[in-house]
């Protein structure tokens, strides 16, 4: 038998009584000092996707894949925090010290100075953490933590709730900034209750497309910061490495000449990005037709296809239809719905668009191409890119560099990219 010290409870979840009540202070006696607002990880993609850096007392959850990058992602933001000069705190309840070790000799980053707990029971994390006072605390995962008030297994709905939210009110008492890697289930989402998403002050998604060696992450939730920001990281034996021009990593391996092939002007976030759009038509083997889609939602592909069908006069019906946004990117805004378009048409007609043209444009049920947001952002970063003519909605402004085609619907858009 052993003597252990029993660990302290300081991040106590203790409401406040009449006898200790609250008391509610002013808004404008409160500091706003800019300089204590953020501070910057050292990794610039991994700051602008949070918004310009870390806000101190913020809890930011992480999800992925397991092997996706998460882990490795965090030693090396600890490795350059600590290099900053702000301490910090890396647990892990997964891995060993001998592992963790193990991947960070392998980094260019100089993990040594990051201070390593291998814990999983949640007020000995919290103790150790009143004993170091880092500026910013990691918890790889939190689906390992535990805490001894809840009476269930780690991982569980109960234990993650329970963790985040002691987590949360220890970390806003003393500005201390925690990243929570988050399991994902099978659907992609973070495994765990939905209230988890709504504890933290941001979620973060790093995906990857499979044997692609780069990796997107992507803001879902940002309190401070703008939604659907994406940065882009390349996965090398020395650690992730950012990526500065994403187009250029979408664009990668394009042919020309090729029918079912167009460039989508999209905006992740404010971030101005140009991805290819692939499709292929081919006649249907099966009862019915297929419809698949990857990187695109398959409800507005269905819309796209009525469209085209009805306005345009191009059947579907017996066709299969596969549409693919080459590089693992992912499409969610109403502007690509004109180079889906255009990318189906050419593949059913089996010619091939201009190789400098891109394409921004919604298609509305009527076929006509409406009007789209930050065209001037698409366009400029297409002409940096060498494109020379733009489909767009008409009317809109030309900017120097590239050429402006205005498309009124989706018929006229087809003859003129088509022809």
């Amino acid at each position: 038998m052993t003597e252990q010290p029993a660990a302290a409870r300081p991040g106590s979840r203790a409401r406040p009584t009449a006898a200790s009540p609250a008391d509610a202070i002013r808004l404008g006696e409160v500091s706003t000092d800019p300089s204590a607002t953020r501070f910057g990880t050292g990794i610039d993609e991994f700051d602008f996707v949070l918004g310009g850096g870390t806000v101190p007392g913020s809890i930011v959850l992480i999800g992925g894949e397991p092997g996706i990058g998460k882990s490795t992602l965090l030693l090396q933001v600890a490795a350059r925090l600590e290099s900053a000069g702000r301490s910090t705190l890396y647990v892990s309840g997964e891995e060993s010290p001998r592992q963790v070790r193990m991947r960070g000799e392998r980094l260019e980053e100089d993990t040594s100075p990051v201070a390593f707990l291998a814990a999983t029971e949640l007020d000995s994390i919290l103790a150790a953490a009143e004993r170091s006072s880092p500026s910013v605390m990691f918890i790889d995962s939190v689906q390992t933590i535990h805490s001894a008030d809840v009476d269930s297994a780690a991982g569980s709905v109960s234990q993650v709730r329970e963790c985040a939210a002691r987590l949360q009110l220890w970390a806003k008492a003393r500005d201390v900034t925690v990243f929570l890697v988050g399991h994902v289930t099978k659907d992609g989402s973070v495994a765990g209750p939905r209230t988890l998403e709504h504890i933290v002050d941001t979620v973060l998604y790093f995906e990857g497309a499979p044997g692609m060696d780069h990796r997107i992450l992507r803001a879902t939730k940002n309190r401070f910061g703008s939604v659907d920001e994406i940065g882009v990281f390349h996965m090398t034996g020395a650690g992730l490495v950012p990526v500065k021009d994403a187009s250029a990593v979408f664009l990668a391996g394009r042919r020309a000449g090729v029918s079912g092939s167009a460039v989508a002007a999209a905006i992740e976030g404010s971030r101005p990005v140009l991805v290819e759009v692939q499709a292929l038509c081919t006649r249907t083997s099966y009862g019915a037709p297929q419809r698949v889609a990857n990187g695109f939602d398959r409800q507005r592909l269905a819309l796209i296809l009525a469209v085209l069908e009805k306005r345009a006069g191009m059947p579907f019906g017996t066709l299969d239809v596969f549409v693919n946004v080459a590089g693992g990117a992912r499409l969610v805004e109403p502007a690509a719905d004109l180079a889906v378009a255009l990318a189906l048409a050419s593949s059913a007609l089996d010619r091939a668009a201009s190789e400098s043209a891109v394409f921004a444009g919604e298609i509305g049920l009527g076929g006509e191409v409406r009007p789209i947001g930050l065209v001037d952002r698409r366009l400029s970063e297409a002409a940096r890119l060498g494109f020379r003519t733009a489909f767009v909605p008409e009317g809109t402004r030309p900017t120097s560099g590239i050429g402006v085609r205005g498309c009124v619907d989706i018929r006229s858009a087809i003859d003129e990219a088509l022809s």
